[in-house]
């Protein structure tokens, strides 16, 4: 811990994008207490407002508040992306250990179904699911998890596979430990490493997958603010308020900036094969 502290104050842009990720997360938990406006009350007096003391990011084509609406699409965006992300990891846990400790056949079956989902491209399998299913960030959340849970298998069944030749894993077999207890205890702490980097990285994908189905009108539904519906609204007025299209984009941009860069901070810091893993560990 001491010297991943250590590495993360040597980094400037790892501070700087595990910042912008607090500042986010925070604003969406206390969203009520910061926005001043209703996110989803139509004031047609109020359309278009330029920036003011009363509507820091100015009003829509409905005249709703831009920085309410901004703030409160933390919860649809990243927050619903946060918890596909979760039980993607979840399921992928436990199809991979179940393909690892399950027998030939067992193993043999979940890789195969694993490679069929691996080799279609993510976003377009997502895309056919939703449209399949129809519109809402439920059908979204539904598609990711049956899409990406096969990396998560097959990364977990690759490190279980591997340390299952360890000698304190041969000598709690031999005491009668429970394959699912071994699992468990010894082999599922040495892949929360990949775990935590292959999520970090994934997270800004589910992010745009969020926010681009919701701009195409599959996403999350109106009132309910959330970034990728911000820009289809501003999107129809982008000629003549440009500014219009700048919130909710930056937003996007930053946040996915964000997670990347501190996944790739949390891959130098996390990965075995790192050089400086060694001398973080003194």
């Amino acid at each position: 811990m001491s010297g991943f502290i250590k590495q993360l104050r040597s980094d400037i842009f790892a501070q700087c994008c595990l910042f912008i990720l607090t500042m986010i997360g925070l604003a969406g938990i206390f969203a009520p207490w910061i926005c001043t406006f209703d996110p989803a009350t139509i004031d047609m007096q109020a359309k278009l407002l330029p920036v003011s003391a009363q509507h820091w990011l100015g009003t829509d084509h409905l005249g709703r508040d831009i920085f309410s609406r901004l703030i409160w699409g933390v919860r649809s965006t990243v927050f619903y992306g946060l918890f596909a992300m979760l039980l993607t990891m979840m399921l992928g846990i436990l199809i991979g250990m179940t393909a690892a400790i399950g027998g030939k056949k067992t193993d043999e079956f979940i890789m195969r179904l694993c490679d069929v989902l691996l080799s279609f491209p993510g976003e377009i399998m997502i895309l056919a699911l939703v449209g399949m299913l129809g519109p809402g960030i439920e059908h979204i959340l539904v598609a990711v998890i049956l899409v990406k849970w096969a990396w998560y298998a097959r990364m977990i069944r690759g490190t279980v596979m591997q340390y299952t030749h360890k000698n304190y894993v041969h000598y709690s077999q031999a005491i009668g430990v429970s394959p699912w207890r071994i699992i468990r205890r010894h082999l599922l702490p040495v892949a929360t490493a990949e775990l935590i980097i292959l999520a970090s990285a994934d997270m800004g994908a589910v992010i745009l997958l969020i926010s681009g189905l919701s701009f195409l009108g599959l996403g999350v539904q109106p009132p309910t603010p959330e970034w990728g519906a911000m820009l289809s609204d501003a999107k129809n007025i982008m000629l003549l308020y440009p500014q219009q299209m700048l919130p909710a984009g930056l937003a996007i941009t930053l946040t996915v900036t964000a997670f990347n860069g501190f996944g790739d901070f949390l891959r130098d810091v996390l990965d075995p094969d790192n050089p400086l893993k060694g001398t973080n560990n003194e």
